[in-house]
């Protein structure tokens, strides 16, 4: 059985609602959700929330709500693989066991169908624990200055201030999207980003958080031209 678990909690603090917001018709989380089910790729898909008012969105657009994410992982320190694993020991403890577990952000409106079945073929074929979506930075990180105190520029390291941009190594982020995984590794709570993971590479054109007024604007931007 293949699962895909949507982490979408109530209090967002710095974009009210977010996951219920209106974007371009509908609420964000929808996006999420149709794309789940455009993939074909999955017997159930699972939204883990707090509100009731998340719950019915979700349920409108064909997700299940079967419980009540607990107070305790619904807070700003909760974390990812917190609701996962509570997620998974759920559908465990009432006679699933998943196979496979996907967990898909609420907030990804430049998701596509096609990137999560690859997730799939991926972790299937590869051996791997957890297959995710990443993309690459648009500037060399290693070329990367901060501002003291005073406004003085620095570089993080300065060993690599005059080597050449195409010499330096390219450099890969977590695209925030989905996160395939084998169900003992979420159990367990076994880390993603290690040598036991691939990655689905997507453009950076796809890619965009949405953590500020100012992302919303900007993957709105993005949206209406894709």
């Amino acid at each position: 059985m293949k699962v895909a678990i949507i982490p979408a909690r109530g209090g967002s603090k710095r974009i009210p609602r977010k996951n219920i917001k209106p974007f371009y018709g509908k609420p964000m989380i929808a996006y999420s959700i149709e794309a789940a089910k455009m993939s074909g790729c999955f017997d159930r898909i699972i939204v883990s929330t707090d509100d009731a008012e998340i719950a019915h969105v979700a349920e409108t657009y064909g997700a299940e709500v079967p419980f009540v994410r607990p107070a305790s992982i619904a807070d700003d320190h909760a974390t990812t693989m917190d609701v996962i694993e509570h997620a998974v020991q759920y559908l465990i403890d009432h006679g699933t066991r998943p196979e496979y577990v996907c967990c898909i952000y609420a907030t990804a409106p430049l998701m596509l169908p096609d990137y999560i079945k690859q997730g799939l073929v991926k972790l299937r074929e590869s051996g791997v624990e957890y297959v995710f979506s990443a993309t690459t930075f648009p500037f060399p990180i290693q070329r990367a200055i901060h501002l003291t105190e005073q406004g003085a520029v620095r570089m993080f390291d300065d060993e690599y201030a005059n080597i050449r941009s195409q010499d330096l190594v390219e450099a890969y982020h977590d695209a925030g999207q989905f996160y395939w995984g084998k169900t003992k590794a979420f159990l367990t709570k076994k880390t993603i980003f290690s040598e036991h993971s691939e990655v689905v590479l997507l453009p950076r054109c796809r890619v965009q958080d949405i953590d500020t007024p100012e992302d919303w604007e900007l993957v709105e931007a993005l949206f209406s031209v894709l």
